[in-house]
């Protein structure tokens, strides 16, 4: 029986230092296989059932977020189904958002001006959800810190005062323990934690649909897809799949393959395995006299004033990111200790 490691081993081989996962997660041999057989066969002509793989990747994502797969839709970006949400709140409506969110998250709903956006800081957005709140938008783990939301508090408040919750968990499926089922929406994207290509990204609703309109559906949308191909599609898929984006196929045929290996990893191992490395690094940091953005219990460290240093580590072979004038690592199930000592020798140049 393969342990982590030795799975891990078999199936990623970074040609550097690798602490960006934030930005963009490696693709492991089994997805690289995938899409190469998938390319093959389109240059052929050989048939081949991407779409399968499509219900496959829901399905599979769907036991990860902890919901059933009725209620996952299979698209690309988070932005869109952002505005999907936005577009179905009535004028006047408000969403409170936390301050500095990503852009993916709130843009689409600061494009509406009928709309009343309100942003707080992180910290606050719990005690900040008032009567009237129609919507909380908010992400479990903050792209440019990694600092984490209080979200059973959020649930809280959303629920006294009659606001729906929606959370982008792009930062977080993969390594987080975090239960989609609790909240209203829950978008995100898979080419970061959960090590898929880019061009594939989940929504998660409610079982009455949230109120969504499925206002890009395409043929895909339909109850029988193959059945509704032309003309207005008679009847919509009776689940989330109303809400799915023509997917692109080639990269699900690689999504399966990735989200088959974090299940088989086992996500709690994996959040055990990141969160030994980020303490190690933070450990590190206080050593050479450097705090990094206070995130406890995330695997995404942020040191102010350290992000002009991201092209020199670059040129070392050491792949971290600039983030408004700070340098925010991440580490996940690729990284080794070996990898964040090599950062902080680095740093300590």
């Amino acid at each position: 029986m393969e342990t982590f490691e030795s799975l891990v081993r078999t199936e990623f081989a970074p040609k550097n230092t690798y602490l960006n996962t934030a930005s963009t997660g490696l693709v492991p041999a089994r997805t690289v296989a995938a899409l190469r057989t998938a390319v093959a066969a389109s240059a052929a002509g050989e048939p081949t059932d991407m779409f399968g793989d499509v219900e496959a990747s829901r399905a599979c994502f769907a036991r990860l977020a902890g919901v059933p797969p009725h209620r996952v839709a299979a698209g690309a970006s988070v932005a869109v189904y952002s505005g999907l949400i936005a577009a179905s709140l009535p004028e006047g409506a408000e969403v409170l958002t936390a301050e500095g969110d990503f852009s993916s998250v709130v843009n689409p709903f600061h494009v509406r001006p009928d709309l009343k956006v309100r942003a707080v800081p992180l910290e606050r957005v719990a005690e900040s959800v008032r009567p009237g709140t129609a919507l909380v938008a908010v992400s479990a783990a903050q792209s440019a810190d990694g600092r984490i939301a209080d979200l059973p508090a959020i649930r809280r408040a959303a629920r006294e005062h009659g606001a729906r919750t929606y959370v982008d968990a792009s930062q977080a499926v993969g390594w987080l323990d975090l239960d989609a089922d609790t909240y209203d929406y829950c978008a995100c994207v898979a080419f970061k934690w959960l090590v898929c290509p880019r061009g594939v990204a989940f929504l998660v609703v409610p079982e009455d649909l949230g109120g969504l309109t499925p206002l890009f559906a395409g043929w895909v949308a339909g109850e029988r897809p193959w059945d509704a191909c032309y003309g207005p599609i008679d009847e919509l898929a009776h689940s989330a799949r109303r809400f799915d984006e023509s997917p692109a196929l080639f990269s699900y045929a690689g999504a399966r393959r990735s989200l088959e290996l974090l299940e088989e990893l086992g996500v709690d191992t994996i959040r055990a395995h990141d969160l030994a490395l980020a303490d190690r690094f933070r450990t590190g940091l206080a050593a050479l006299g450097h705090e990094p953005v206070r995130a406890p219990g995330s695997p995404i460290v942020s040191v102010p004033g350290l992000g002009h240093r991201q092209p020199e580590l670059s040129a070392a072979g050491v792949e971290v990111s600039d983030r408004a004038g700070h340098l925010r690592a991440a580490f996940h199930l690729y990284n080794t200790p070996a990898d964040v000592d090599r950062l902080l020798d680095a740093l300590s140049g």
